[in-house]
Parts: structure tokens; C-alpha cells; sequence
């Protein structure tokens, strides 16, 4: 019997990279995505073409509806959940300054990454729980956190309050879910070459010339690909609550 995981932005990116990953090491994966099936068309194609089972659903990680046809149509699909990866999530449409920030914008960013993924796990996590124990533990779920939780950008600050809340959901389904034999972990990516660094890439580049990234490249979703795959592995069964930082070594305080 294969795992199934559900992979929220699983169409492009990390996401993407995640979901591909994922089905090499053997599972059916679950893509939620905001855009059309039609969109995304030669990329699901790959991954038929590696052997890797599919199912794709369209939603908003913001929409409750979403969720519930997300989970139905996952276990209906293939039978069960067995992991989730919390990937999707959205800069602000326009970086501004702290005192210029709007509410609409902090809206929209909490409502997707923060709240969104709040009951998606919620949802999820019921599912895992109510499913017969076939594999090592009931479930993994991983959250694609940022090095933006503790990072501060001013110009952007929506999106490192979300991902501060990201790692205290992580905290706190660990604990909870510990009991129901669930293993809850974050992974922490820092400068990922992505179409939402894409807007920023001669401020990244100057960066990481000047050496502010011991590792001196671009990460690639790949890099967060293989570390979600450890997290998500049986190989992790002792280990909830934690947070890997795939930066390059940024997270380092150097003199």
C-alpha cells in the first residue's frame, strides 16, 4: 500500500518540487492549487510520465469549501491521508513600509498562510486520526515555514508575522497531535529561487556576493523538496516540533 500526501501549492515552485519528490519516494500525492487543471498541464503530465499517481484539485487554501472537497476528493481518490505539506502560501500584492501596510493586504496574507493552513491541518489531522494505523504512525504533516519568522523585513511585514504564526501552529499541533501518534515539523526555506523572489533577484544577488549567505547560491526547491521528504519519512518518528532551516547557512549569527 503507498502513503498518500496532500501537497497545498503543489502546482509550481516548492510546491511542485515537493509533490515530485514525494511521488518518487512511492506516495500518491494530492495537489491543491488555485489556478486550473488546464493550466498546469505539461507539469502533472511529468509526473504521470515518472510513474507518480495524481490527483489534482482546484481551490483557494483561503476557501473552508475548498478544504473539505480537498480531503474528500484526496480519500476518494486513494483511500486515505497519510501526510500533509503545508507549502501554499502568498507574498503581500505590493511591499510597503510597516506604517503604510494595509488591512486589506494583512487580510489576505494571514487568511491564506496563517488561517488557511490553520484548519487545513485541522481537518486534516481529523482524518488521520479517524484511519486504521497500516504504516509506522498515523501521519506526518510539514509546514513550509521561512527564514521570515524571525527575519525581519519591514517592507513586507504580513508576510513574517504569518510565518511567525506558522511556526507556533507547528508548535502546537506537535503537541497535540504527539498523543494521536502524528509527528508535526516545519521546514524554515530561505532565498529560494521562486516566482516570489523572482521580483527581488538583483537585491538577492548583490546578497549573496557579499557573502551574506555562507552557501553563496540561490536555493532551489529541490534543496526544500529533500528535506520535506526526511520530515515526512518514517526515518522521523521521534522528532515533533522542530523547525530545519534550508537557507544556506543564513541563519548563522557570524561575527
Amino acid at each position: 500500500m503507498k502513503k498518500t500526501a496532500i501537497i497545498t501549492g503543489g502546482s509550481r515552485g516548492i510546491g511542485y518540487a515537493i509533490a515530485e519528490r514525494l511521488g518518487l519516494d512511492g506516495c500518491n500525492v494530492s495537489i491543491l492549487a488555485s489556478g486550473p487543471k488546464e493550466k498546469y498541464k505539461e507539469k502533472l503530465e511529468a509526473l504521470s510520465e515518472k510513474n507518480i499517481s495524481w490527483h489534482y484539485v482546484q481551490g483557494s487554501l483561503d476557501d473552508r469549501d475548498a478544504h473539505r472537497r480537498l480531503v474528500d476528493e484526496t480519500v476518494g481518490a486513494f483511500g486515505r491521508i497519510d501526510i500533509l505539506v503545508n507549502n501554499a502560501g502568498v507574498a503581500p500584492g505590493e511591499r510597503k513600509d510597516l506604517l503604510d501596510m494595509s488591512e486589506e493586504s494583512f487580510d489576505r496574507v494571514l487568511g491564506i498562510n496563517l488561517k488557511g493552513t490553520m484548519f487545513l491541518t485541522q481537518l486534516v489531522a481529523k482524518q488521520m486520526i479517524s484511519q486504521e494505523k497500516v504504516f509506522k504512525n498515523k501521519g506526518h504533516i510539514v509546514n513550509v515555514g521561512s527564514c521570515s519568522a524571525e527575519v525581519s523585513s519591514v517592507n513586507r511585514g504580513e508576510y513574517c508575522i504569518s510565518k511567525a504564526g506558522v511556526y507556533m501552529l507547528t508548535t502546537l499541533y506537535a503537541d497535540r497531535l504527539a498523543s494521536e501518534d502524528i509527528i508535526v515539523n516545519e521546514v524554515r526555506p530561505g532565498v529560494i529561487a521562486t516566482d516570489m523572489t523572482s521580483v527581488v533577484t538583483e537585491k538577492y544577488d548583490r546578497m549573496i556576493g557579499d557573502g551574506v549567505f555562507p552557501i553563496a547560491r540561490w536555493g532551489t526547491p529541490e534543496d526544500v523538496a529533500n528535506v520535506v521528504s526526511i520530515f515526512a519519512s518514517d526515518n522521523v518518528l521521534y522528532t515533533t516540533g522542530n523547525y530545519i532551516d534550508v537557507d544556506g547557512g543564513f541563519h548563522i549569527k557570524r561575527l
